[in-house]
């Protein structure tokens, strides 16, 4: 049985400097995020788009999305497979290619560092990346590759959870 879940999101453009839109460089890019009951994120477009770089950009957080939902989707995948990850961090990175007026994203690849109990296994650790890459929402939505190259660390004994 299929099962739909709806996300609303509210987005306002806050770039108009007086003229609108009557040249390229006489707007700005700037946006506000907003949904319901989380603090808003301001929004701009990539600083090569004549964007502000302080602010974040659709290209950030398509890598975002990716990268977060593949953890969440790992930590489920190693809770089942009985491994006990203590930390996760992710330097995940997009390769977009533009030509003319258009673009699209050619690549993601993630680069988790997923640390373990001493008493884990780290071939399940490793495999269960496979498992979530599988079960990952917003990677079964692109039309791109999405890679992953995870490092498993191993604590030392007597430093984990339980141990």
């Amino acid at each position: 049985m299929t099962h739909q879940h709806r996300y609303r999101v509210d987005v306002e453009w806050t770039g108009n400097r007086g003229s609108g839109t009557d040249g390229y460089r006489n707007y700005g890019r700037d946006h506000v995020i907003r949904i319901d009951g989380k603090p808003p994120i301001d929004g701009s477009s990539d600083p090569t788009f004549r964007g502000d770089g302080t602010r974040h950009n659709p290209e950030d957080m398509l890598v975002a999305a990716l990268s977060t939902c593949h953890m969440l989707s790992y930590l489920h995948m190693a809770t089942v497979a009985g491994v006990v990850v203590t930390a996760y961090t992710d330097a995940a990175e997009g390769t977009m290619a533009t030509e003319g007026d258009g673009g699209r994203f050619v690549e993601v690849v993630l680069h988790p560092v997923v640390t373990i109990s001493a008493a884990s296994d780290p071939a399940r650790a490793e495999a269960a990346h496979e498992t979530a890459h599988h079960a990952c929402f917003i990677a079964n939505s692109v039309n791109f590759p999405v890679r992953c190259e995870p490092r498993i660390v191993v604590e030392e004994p007597g430093f984990g959870i339980g141990d």
